[in-house]
């Protein structure tokens, strides 16, 4: 994975328990440690005796958190166990990436995938970074299925990386390099 210039959308994919959050995490605090400013949603599964009982949501800018889908949620569209908040999902996930479009040099979105793409207000978020001129580095499920997602595959602007064992411990590197090109060249052409 090399980018260009006009890489400005950088996705990884790749099975459940592979460590697409993990990678995307540590490409935005390296961005972060470098000294870009990066905002956005994360989500992340949370566990109870050894058990997945939901994912929450966290603002990477300010760590406010919700829940994304729950065990016990007791209301919302239901994706296999969970039922989704859209409440949270929207007053906190989408929220955070409206902020970072607005604020940050770079936006991140994990994940968009089935639970996410419940709520119109985060496909219509989604569509707004994908107009934008905004580096984004995000995660798309494996097998989500939606016109959003097709849309943004067929992108010239897009590279997207399937996360395997043999390149996890690495690919936020390589990822970070990436942004840190495009960022630098966008940087040059808007000096000129």
């Amino acid at each position: 994975m090399t980018a260009d210039k006009s890489t400005r959308l950088l996705f990884v994919t790749g099975r459940p328990g592979m460590g697409k959050t993990t990678v995307l995490l540590n490409a935005a605090n390296g961005l972060k440690d470098k000294g870009y400013s990066v905002g956005g949603m994360l989500s992340r599964e949370v566990r109870q005796d050894g058990t997945r009982v939901g994912f929450e949501i966290v603002d990477f800018a300010t760590g406010q958190r919700g829940w994304l889908a729950h065990v016990n949620q007791p209301i919302g569209p239901q994706v296999s166990k969970y039922r989704v908040n859209i409440q949270d999902l929207e007053q906190i996930g989408v929220k955070a990436i409206k902020n970072a479009l607005k604020d940050a040099e770079v936006v991140i979105v994990d994940e968009i995938g089935p639970m996410e793409l419940f709520s119109q207000a985060f496909k219509q978020v989604i569509k707004d970074i994908m107009d934008s001129d905004k580096l984004v580095l995000g995660v798309i499920h494996h097998k989500a299925r939606d016109p959003i997602i097709d849309s943004i595959k067929r992108r010239n602007d897009i590279q997207i990386v399937e996360v395997i064992f043999e390149n996890r411990q690495q690919l936020h590197n390589i990822l970070i390099q990436s942004a840190i090109q495009f960022l630098k060249e966008t940087s040059r052409t808007a000096q000129q």
